[in-house]
């Protein structure tokens, strides 16, 4: 464990280590014990049963719970319906998430929501059961969030909320967050295959073992549950790609539940890893003049692999005026990228072979991370509460790398860095009612972070302090004729990446270099409204406002994000879901958004921000029959550079499914992009030279949206 004994001298860092520790220990080995909490440990027990977890859907009430018009859930139910190309589009139940991908399956999606391109996941907090998938000071990108180790089917729902407004979302959630929880128990086993073109195969089994003792054994307490849910999961697909992807992945998860009286304990366990060849964007000047295919590369000598393994526990506890809420997690997570968008831009290094040219590059990030939360909610009576949370995490950097490499070899270092990033963050948060029309939640967070850089370059190594206090305030209106209204606002804040902290050098010029900010204030207000007046309906609408500091910005040619100017933002955003029976779920989403760089003059489109999403869907089935799904996603053509003169497509994709089921069986068909269209999933402009050419092109360069593609599916229920 030599990555540890780095950072030994660094006093801040080993204290927050301290703490995420200590979460740990107490969880693990002692999960009854309180007394650290003096909030909890005066509380009076109650000896009752927790009440069971409700899951609601989109299309079920929230007046009276949530507080404000775009925060929502999925259940279980409604992310099954929904036929996807990939599992990251499990975040398009999320009114306005858009999921595209721009380069190997193995790597994390490129997200857009309310005007922003997020690349993989700027701006937009992910969590699974409490730990986040969301990495700091990433070697490809602040804030990237891999979607890969979670398996569908385990997921019991989806929460999410927009905008800076809730006290318990801290970094990298201004746009919004989302949280998917996992089974505890899994409602029934699965064992389930699919195979489709383009050599796709997917099998997956995946059950609980009830240990819970028998009813009346003797010596046992009452009202006692537990269980062990496992799941396996392998997944291998090549895409149409003319170099095959032979994207490979194996998921394995593993979760004990145990539910007795007033407490409720889970420790999980979750493995990925995986393995792609990328097909990465490519010059549309060379598809116009017919040189490449759609589908075809420049390098086939791109892809990666990448591997996260951890372990995560929680437990709670019900007391007679409150409830107490514990987690942590602890894990190991590596990535090994090699890119090229550029091709023959410049020559890195010629001292390999002269007649050897191009811009591949290799992107090392190896971490251990740790961290957890302590929450405790007090019920002060007539519906009224008071929640204090504690949150901390902290990231272990070894060796994070940037490399000019040839066919993967490497041939230079740009930079390499050991990185320590350490933060706690505190909140405390209110619901109180005033009458039976008005609610107000004030909140207030604090968050504090440390950097540590240990560079290849001595003058880009050091450390740095930051903190920031972010207020927040929610106003609800109503119901009145079953309709609630919102007024939120609130302030929050990204981190940047902690290598341009301390940076003075640049590492490719060699000439001086600007520092970025820490931490980067953001602010932002909506105004919405939330009605069931309609029977079996829900409607919202929501109209938002977000100002951010500095914008974290996407370099097409660099594949990673970085501190820019100011930005604003501001839309509208409406949702409708339907569901008049069991059998029958109609939905709508659609989203406006205008966004603007601020004091850059005339030149102030934000590139990749996309103006208008609209999703829309029909499910149809009972428990058993015939059932079917049919669904649209739109969005419009988006600025690629500052001045808007060069803009995207517009893309439209359909996806469509039919299956039967039957005792315990079922069999479905997918159809993506039933269409068939000749849409992109992303599109850059900038400069490229390819080898024939004598000097950079300005160019559009795209990474294409698959074509229509089959995938039939069995699984068995148990």
């Amino acid at each position: 464990m030599n990555i540890f004994r780095k950072w030994a001298d660094r006093p801040f860092a080993i204290a927050l280590a301290y703490l995420n520790f200590s979460i740990m220990k107490h969880l693990s080995f002692t999960p009854l014990y309180l007394s650290f909490l003096a909030l909890s440990a005066s509380a009076e027990t109650v000896s009752t049963e927790l009440e069971p977890l409700i899951v609601n859907g989109k299309a079920e009430s929230q007046i009276g719970d949530a507080a404000s018009a775009s925060k929502g859930q999925t259940s279980a139910l409604e992310l099954e319906e929904r036929p996807f190309l990939r599992r990251g589009e499990l975040l398009e139940s999320v009114p306005g998430v858009i999921i595209t991908q721009h380069s190997g399956d193995g790597k994390a999606n490129q997200y857009f929501v309310r005007g922003f391109n997020l690349d993989h996941g700027t701006d937009f907090s992910i969590s699974m059961d409490g730990q986040p998938v969301n990495f700091v000071t990433h070697a490809h990108g602040q804030g990237y969030a891999d979607l890969n180790p979670i398996i569908p089917e385990l997921v019991e729902r989806l929460d999410y909320w927009k905008g800076p407004f809730f006290g318990e979302l801290g970094d990298l959630s201004t746009a919004g967050a989302a949280k998917f929880r996992f089974f505890d128990v899994l409602p029934q086993g699965i064992a389930s295959v699919t195979v489709g073109e383009d050599h796709f195969f997917r099998g997956l089994l995946a059950d609980t073992i009830d240990l819970s003792p028998a009813s009346g054994a003797k010596g046992e307490a009452p009202h006692e549950r537990s269980g062990l849910t496992y799941a396996l999961e392998y997944n291998d697909y090549d895409g149409p790609w003319k170099m095959p992807s032979n994207s490979e992945r194996v998921n394995g998860f593993l979760k004990y539940f145990k539910e007795s009286g007033q407490d409720r304990f889970s420790l999980t366990a979750m493995a990925y890893t995986g393995e792609w060849q990328s097909t990465d964007q490519i010059p549309k000047r060379l598809i116009d003049d017919g040189s490449i295919d759609r589908f075809g590369n420049l390098d086939d000598t791109l892809g990666g692999e990448s591997n996260r393994y951890s372990l995560m526990g929680a437990w709670d506890r019900e007391h007679a005026d409150g409830r107490s809420h514990l987690d942590f997690y602890v894990g190991y997570y590596d990535l090994d990228l090699f890119s090229n968008f550029t091709y023959f831009l410049d020559n890195p290094d010629t001292s390999v072979d002269e007649s050897i040219t191009g811009n591949q590059f290799e992107q090392k990030d190896e971490r251990w991370f740790i961290g957890g939360e302590a929450r405790h909610q007090w019920d002060l009576g007539e519906k009224n509460t008071l929640t204090v949370g504690l949150q901390t995490r902290s990231d272990f950097l070894n060796d994070i790398g940037l490399y000019h490499t040839i066919d993967r070899e490497r041939i230079s270092t740009v930079r390499q860095d050991d990185v320590t990033v350490s933060t706690v963050g505190i909140y405390a948060t209110a619901e109180y009612h005033l009458n039976s029309w008005f609610r107000l939640q004030p909140s207030i967070r604090a968050d504090a972070f440390h950097f540590d850089i240990e560079s290849s370059d001595p003058a880009n190594s050091g450390n740095d302090n930051d903190s920031i206090v972010s207020p927040k305030l929610n106003l609800v209106f109503g119901p009145w004729k079953e309709t609630e209204f919102y007024v939120n606002g609130g302030y929050g804040f990204h981190s940047n990446d902690a290598r341009g902290v301390t940076i003075e050098r640049d590492p490719v010029t060699g000439g001086d270099a600007e520092r970025v900010d820490p931490l980067v204030r953001t602010y932002g207000g909506e105004v919405g409204v939330r009605t069931e007046a309609l029977p079996n309906v829900v409607s919202t609408l929501a109209i938002f406002y977000l100002h951010s500091d500095s914008e974290l910005l996407y370099v097409g040619d660099a594949g990673t994000s970085e501190a820019g100017p100011a930005t604003v933002r501001y839309g509208v955003e409406w949702s409708t879901y339907w569901r008049p029976n069991e059998w029958l779920m109609i939905d709508h989403e659609m989203t406006l958004a205008e966004g603007k760089l601020q004091d850059v003059g005339a030149d102030d489109e934000i590139p990749g921000a996309v103006p208008f999403t609209w999703s829309s869907g029909i499910h149809l089935g009972r428990a058993e029959g015939l059932f079917g799904t049919l669904r649209g996603r739109f969005f419009s053509p988006r600025p690629l550079i500052e001045d808007g003169s060069e803009e995207s497509r517009a893309s439209f994709q359909v996806n469509a499914r039919i299956g039967y089921r039957k005792n315990d069986w079922e069999v479905s068909l997918d159809c993506l992009n039933v269409l068939d269209r000749d849409d992109n999933d992303i599109e850059y402009f900038y400069e490229s030279q390819l080898a024939t050419e004598t000097e950079p092109v300005s160019d559009t360069h795209l990474h294409p949206s698959e074509p229509r593609t089959f995938r039939v599916s069995l699984t068995r229920r148990f």
